[in-house]
């Protein structure tokens, strides 16, 4: 399986706005399925961040997202976003986007998603 390659990520500080992106191989079109993004902070497990389905208005959200983060998709583009304002330090973490191709319907848990990428850093300072 082609990985997903995510970019974007960086050092910014607190109150900061970034904006990752995730794209997928050209010969395998994700129009029909969900995306997602997870995090790992340093010592901490994969958690989860958002989420998108094939259908745009079925987006979810980790509870500390609290309204800071926006996730969509191009699928002209084969590719999802990650809009994140007013960072914080805890947001620093490795970013990874991830595809299920066998639903529409987004998950929180990182089992649901069989394409994943490398990852990207983000790291907020104070």
């Amino acid at each position: 399986q082609l990985p997903l390659v995510e970019s974007g990520g960086g050092l910014v500080q607190a109150g900061d706005s970034l904006r990752l992106s995730c794209a997928a191989p050209s010969r395998r079109a994700f129009s029909s399925n969900a995306w997602g993004w997870f995090r790992q902070p340093p010592g901490k497990e994969r958690e989860f961040v958002a989420g998108i389905g094939s259908d745009v208005a079925m987006t979810i959200y980790a509870d500390f997202v609290g309204g800071r983060f926006t996730i969509s998709r191009d699928n002209a583009k084969n590719t999802v976003y990650l809009q994140m304002h007013l960072m914080k330090p805890e947001d620093t973490a490795i970013y990874y986007c991830a595809a299920d191709s066998l639903s529409g319907v987004p998950g929180r848990t990182s089992s649901r998603y069989d394409f994943w990428g490398q990852g990207t850093q983000v790291s907020v300072s104070s």
